[in-house]
């Protein structure tokens, strides 16, 4: 079998002596697509709130050697963010939305896409109903399908009815990003990495506390800056509420 042919540069792109021309997988091309129809059709609005989740550190780091003992794998705290989400789409579904050109379509279920990187392309395989998940439910999910996406074993249906996603850059070390929205959801949140940053406390005390950022970005079609800020505040609110004694199940 003859080997596969370098694809030639594009148009007015000037390759030089020891350039290396990469061709573009149909994975890379469709989520190429994909990227320039969301930022093209959805005008993006951004906005970003610090949580302090010392607390939940203090619940994962309390539970996680049993948990991973227990279950055969690693609690991530993908789920607890997750969580929190679900809990406060309920609070506000015009979140948990899609636009139809014409119209805006409230979605019944809340299907979380989550995204998933493999070493030469992003997945976004989807929780299906995760407002009826515990915990628990909600981390063997995302274990599932990030073995599946990685053992290239994902069907059609497990990348289909997505109503709003999440995305764990924080793994990557990121604090901040401006994620692009899932077209044509309403909105995409990232949680960023959790660092011990000192913090004035409402006494006016200094102490050294576990803080997250959360980015959210959004559909300014669909969305507005005050019902995007309340919803943020509600997933601050509950995350911040979770620590020790919570149960996972």
């Amino acid at each position: 079998q003859a080997a596969p042919q370098p694809a030639p540069a594009a148009p007015g792109v000037k390759t030089e002596p020891g350039d290396q021309v990469i061709p573009v997988t149909p994975v890379r091309r469709a989520i190429a697509t994909r990227m320039v129809q969301s930022k093209h059709e959805a005008p993006h609005a951004w906005t970003m709130v610090e949580v302090d989740v010392t607390g939940l550190v203090k619940l994962r780091e309390q539970v996680k050697a049993e948990f991973e003992k227990r279950e055969g794998f690693k609690l991530t705290y993908l789920p607890f963010v997750i969580k929190a989400v679900v809990e406060s789409l309920k609070e506000y579904p015009i979140l948990n939305s899609v636009w139809a050109g014409d119209s805006i379509i409230l979605k019944k279920r809340i299907n979380i896409s989550i995204a998933v990187a493999t070493e030469d392309a992003l997945y976004v395989p989807v929780i299906k109903d995760a407002d009826e998940k515990s915990i628990y439910g909600l981390a063997k999910a995302v274990h599932d399908l990030a073995q599946r996406t990685r053992a290239g074993k994902l069907t059609p249906d497990d990348m289909a009815g997505g109503t709003f996603t999440v995305n764990n850059t924080g793994s990557f070390g990121s604090i901040l990003s401006m994620p692009i929205i899932n077209y044509p959801q309403a909105a995409i949140l990232s949680c960023e990495a959790i660092v011990k940053r000192p913090v004035v406390r409402e006494d006016g005390s200094i102490a050294v506390r576990d803080m997250m950022n959360l980015c959210l970005s959004l559909d300014h079609r669909v969305l507005d800056g005050l019902v995007a800020g309340k919803f943020l505040q509600a997933v601050k609110k509950r995350l911040e509420a979770m620590g020790p004694g919570m149960s996972l199940y």
